[in-house]
């Protein structure tokens, strides 16, 4: 259940009730709003409906919601219904719902916060979708860990949700790829042959031209550039995705550009616009009448040279999104893609299909920080931080955490001297000593000689501490999170709330021991059992993170 929309149905059939006795008058009822109100001494939830319903019922605030309140349906978890000035309701929930939450979370497992919101569709989630010309690097990753973290909690939600990577594996980066690496293979061999100010300059195409020649000796001489850039393109895929792999990205599909024209999908799609209408030719290039669906001016689709233009095939590519039947896709992008990514859907539309099932995610850019100094990156001057090297420095579970810590809407700063801190002052070492301080009461349980099940005896009704109850509140608060996340396709509110559940954890933990000899038996159970589920609920919303649990640190 999710005690938001629970409450917003008895609002709703309090109102109906109230109509029927006359203690209102007849009016549609609109949407009921159920929030957390701003001082926690007012309730646990609060809803401004009579406000909303002054002008439609012709009556005071105070006396709606008194209405309202009257005539409010019983329930087991809610143990009030007050009135405040001027007409809010709030709710207070029962100490035996918020106990039973130890339960559910026990019980349920890692299915505690499922919700139904998907059940029965797909969604297809796009991001990262890097070049597959050098290494994954920090400026590229926000996407992919904001995808893998929507894909999460998507699954969480019920959809069949599918992770793609889509490779812009042909053009010219490709070409200037295999000529990048045929020199760097020609300058092994003695030639004099130099890299211009396009080519990838980075020292990792030396070492892929090594391999080649480590393996071929000087028998590739004479090969086109097709050939190497075929030769780094796969070497680079494979290492983006062991990259990727070690931040506990894996993609369910790797969709290639290339495809699309080795099956002829790139230029049907055009010869479709084509006879529809949509195109027109000028100076010898193909014109897409971007403007019939609200654009500026028109876009060029081919170029009087014959290359498609990146449009061309990203629409074709969002095409064939359209017909494999997903409910809903998400384009996670950065910042560049602002003007481009309309323009893309104008194509699909103009090829027949509505895309409204189609939800563009802009991300800010993410400006990378050591020692207080920002460090500048670049991938083809090759001037850049690897994913890899920061993962080797900083692990995987900051740059998870720090991706998504803020809204797509702003920008990161990266600090790397936080991301390494081991203090309270890292929100990734605060959340994770939550569930380390979990597992260290189970170790210090066992090693007093204790019965290591004996949690399984425990009494939840027992727990009434301040504290325990206050980390079940935020712990209630899971599905609605979920929902949170996945309606509006922000991951950042899934750190948000770990880092609200560990403020929650904390106190509990401080106050509310278990080992010590003075705490009644019962009630040491009982706190046992609730340290039990805390540490499940850690390790579930740290995955949802794809985060670790770790028992030390």
């Amino acid at each position: 259940m999710i005690v938001h929309h629970a409450l917003a149905e008895n609002v709703a059939t309090a109102i109906q009730i109230a109509q029927t006795k006359g203690d209102l008058p007849e009016f549609e009822i609109p949407a009921v709003v159920i929030e957390k109100p701003r001082d926690p001494s007012h309730g646990d939830y609060a809803s401004p409906t009579a406000m909303k319903l002054a002008r439609v019922a012709r009556m005071a605030p105070l006396k709606i919601a008194q209405a309202i309140t009257d005539n409010m349906p019983q329930t087991d978890y809610v143990a009030e219904v007050t009135v405040a000035p001027p007409g809010f309701l709030n709710f207070r929930l029962t100490e035996a719902y918020l106990q039973s939450v130890v339960e559910r979370v026990i019980k349920e497992g890692g299915d505690y916060g499922r919700i139904s919101l998907g059940t029965g569709k797909k969604a297809q989630i796009e991001c990262v979708s890097a070049n597959p010309t050098g290494p994954i690097h920090i400026g590229r990753i926000r996407g992919g860990v904001m995808g893998d973290t929507l894909a999460r909690a998507m699954k969480k939600a019920g959809y069949d949700t599918t992770l793609e990577y889509y490779y812009n594996d042909a053009g010219r980066q490709i070409a200037l790829l295999g000529e990048s690496t045929r020199i760097r293979y020609l300058q092994l061999l003695g030639q004099d042959v130099q890299l211009g100010p396009d080519h990838y300059q980075g020292a990792y195409i030396t070492d892929i031209a090594q391999e080649l020649w480590d393996e071929h000796g000087e028998s590739l001489i004479d090969e086109p550039v097709k050939y190497f850039a075929d030769y780094a393109k796969d070497r680079i895929s494979a290492w983006q995705k062991a990259s990727l792999k070690s931040i506990n990205i894996e993609f369910d599909v790797y969709y290639r550009e290339q495809s699309l024209y080795e099956t002829g999908k790139v230029w049907h799609a055009l010869e479709i616009l084509q006879e529809e209408g949509y195109v027109y030719e000028k100076e010898g290039a193909q014109w897409f009448k971007t403007t019939e669906f609200g654009d500026d001016k028109d876009r060029v689709l081919v170029k009087s040279s014959g290359e498609p233009t990146y449009r061309l095939p990203d629409i074709a590519y969002h095409w064939d999104k359209a017909q494999r039947g997903f409910d809903l896709v998400v384009d996670i992008f950065g910042p560049d893609h602002h003007a481009t990514a309309p323009q893309v859907l104008m194509g699909v539309q103009a090829l027949g299909y509505d895309t409204s099932f189609v939800r563009t995610v802009l991300h800010q850019i993410v400006s990378f920080i050591r020692g207080g100094q920002e460090v500048k990156m670049s991938t083809r001057a090759g001037t850049f931080i690897t994913l890899d090297e920061l993962e080797a420095e900083v692990g995987a579970d900051p740059i998870r955490y720090f991706m998504i810590s803020r809204s797509g809407h702003s920008p990161i700063e990266f600090d790397m001297d936080l991301a390494i801190e081991k203090s309270d002052k890292n929100p990734v070492y605060y959340i994770q000593n939550a569930h380390v301080r979990c597992a260290g009461i189970f170790r210090k349980w066992t090693a007093a000689g204790y019965d290591p099940d004996a949690w399984q005896a425990g009494d939840p009704g027992l727990l009434t501490h301040e504290h325990e109850l206050n980390f079940l509140r935020k712990a209630l608060e899971l599905p609605q999170v979920v929902e949170l996340v996945v309606d509006n396709c922000e991951p950042h509110h899934l750190a948000f709330y770990a880092y609200d559940l560990a403020a929650a954890f904390h106190p509990a933990y401080e106050s509310c021991r278990v080992l010590h000899s003075e705490i009644p038996e019962p009630l040491r159970l009982a706190r046992l059992r609730f340290y039990r589920a805390a540490q499940e609920l850690f390790a579930l919303v740290l995955n949802l993170m794809g985060m670790s649990a770790p028992d030390v640190m």
